[in-house]
C-alpha cells in the first residue's frame, strides 16, 4: 500500500512538474513574442509613415478663388489630394508624361485664349494617355465620337483626330469656350465637360444656384472640378506632396521631321520603310492612324508626324535638358 502511494505521489509530482515547465516555456515564448512585436512597432513608428495632404491655404483655377473657407468645399478638395497622392504610381506616371506632353498643349490653349488650367482637365480625363473610357469616349480629352466631330474632328475607321493631342486640345478649346459663354464660369463650363452643358443648366434651375461649388451634381461631376484642382495643386509642387522626380527620368520632348500625304496610302507597314522608320514608332507619332492603310479619294492632304534619328537617343535627348540631374519642381 505505501508502495502504490509513493508511485501516485511521484507521478502527480512530475506531472505537476511536467506542467510548471510547459507553462514556463509559454511565458518565455509569449514575453519573447510581445518583445519583438514591440520591437517591431517601434520601428514602425520610426520608418512607415504617411502623411496628410496639406490643403493649400488659397489656390486660384481659372483666375478664379476657390472658396476654401467653406468647409465642405475644403473637404472636397482634400480627398481628392489625399486620393492623388496615395495612388503613387498613377501620379508618378502623370508627373513624368506632363514633361512631354504639356509643351504641346499649352501652346495651343493660348493660341485659344483659354486658362492655362485647363491643361489639368485633360489629366483628369485620360491621365495625359490615348485612354478609351466604356462609353468610347477616347483620347487625351476624351471626345465621344458625335461630340468630336461636331467641334470639327475627323473621325472614321482609318484616321481619329480624336488622338492627335493638338487637335483635339483645340476642339477642347472650342467646347470649353461655348461652355463659359454660356454660363460665365471656368469651374461651371468644366462640370459640362464632364456631365453636359444640358445637365448643368437644369441642376442650376432646379436649385438656384449659380456657381459649382453650392451645386449638388452626381458624385463624378461633384468630385471632378476638385480633382483637376487637385492636380493643378500637386504638379505645381510636386515636392510638397513627396514626389521626387528628376528631369532625366522624365518622358523627354522628342523631335520629329514631317512628311505630307495627299494619296491613298494602301500599306503603312511598307510605308514607314520607305521614309525610313518601323511602322511601330510611326504609329506612335501619329496615334490618329486607326488602320494600315488611308484611303484618300479626295487627294486631302494630311501631315504626319516622323521621329527624327535623334530621337531615338536617350543620351541626345538628356543633353538637351538644362540641369538634368535636378528634380522638377513645377509643371
Amino acid at each position: 500500500m505505501k508502495k502504490k502511494n509513493k508511485t501516485f505521489i511521484f507521478s502527480t509530482l512530475a506531472v505537476v512538474l511536467s506542467t510548471i515547465a510547459i507553462a514556463m516555456q509559454i511565458f518565455v515564448f509569449a514575453t519573447h513574442r510581445r518583445s519583438e512585436d514591440e520591437k517591431y512597432a517601434e520601428m514602425l513608428k520610426e520608418h512607415f509613415h504617411n502623411f496628410a495632404a496639406p490643403v493649400p491655404q488659397s489656390v486660384e483655377f481659372c483666375g478664379q478663388k476657390v472658396p476654401l473657407n467653406n468647409t465642405f468645399v475644403r473637404e472636397a478638395l482634400d480627398r481628392e489630394l489625399s486620393y492623388l497622392t496615395y495612388q503613387h504610381a498613377t501620379t508618378f506616371l502623370i508627373l513624368k508624361r506632363a514633361f512631354r506632353y504639356f509643351p504641346l498643349i499649352e501652346p495651343v490653349l493660348k493660341q485659344n485664349n483659354v486658362p492655362d488650367d485647363l491643361k489639368y482637365l485633360a489629366v483628369a480625363e485620360s491621365s495625359l494617355n490615348n485612354a478609351v473610357s466604356p462609353a468610347k469616349a477616347e483620347g487625351f480629352w476624351q471626345f465621344m465620337p458625335t461630340t468630336a466631330k461636331e467641334y470639327g474632328l475627323i473621325v472614321n475607321a482609318e484616321y481619329d483626330e480624336r488622338y492627335n493631342i493638338e487637335k483635339s486640345a483645340a476642339a477642347a478649346c472650342r467646347y470649353l469656350k461655348g461652355s463659359y459663354s454660356r454660363l460665365k464660369d471656368w469651374p461651371l463650363a468644366c462640370a459640362a465637360y464632364n456631365c453636359g452643358e444640358g445637365g448643368i443648366k437644369a441642376r442650376m434651375n432646379e436649385q438656384k444656384v449659380n456657381n459649382y461649388w453650392d451645386l449638388a451634381l452626381n458624385t463624378e461631376t461633384a468630385r471632378y472640378v476638385y480633382r483637376i484642382i487637385a492636380y493643378k495643386i500637386i504638379m505645381q509642387d510636386p515636392q510638397a506632396y513627396g514626389f521626387y522626380i528628376r528631369k532625366a527620368d522624365c518622358h523627354q520632348p522628342l523631335e520629329y521631321d514631317t512628311v505630307t500625304i495627299d494619296s491613298t496610302i494602301n500599306d503603312f507597314y511598307s510605308f514607314a520603310k520607305q521614309i525610313g522608320t518601323e511602322y511601330k514608332y510611326f504609329r506612335m507619332a501619329n496615334p490618329e492612324l486607326q488602320a494600315k492603310k488611308l484611303t484618300n479619294k479626295e487627294k486631302k492632304k494630311y501631315q504626319f508626324k516622323v521621329p527624327s534619328s535623334r530621337s531615338y537617343d536617350w543620351q541626345y535627348l538628356i543633353k538637351k535638358l538644362d540641369a538634368p540631374y535636378e528634380f522638377i519642381e513645377s509643371l
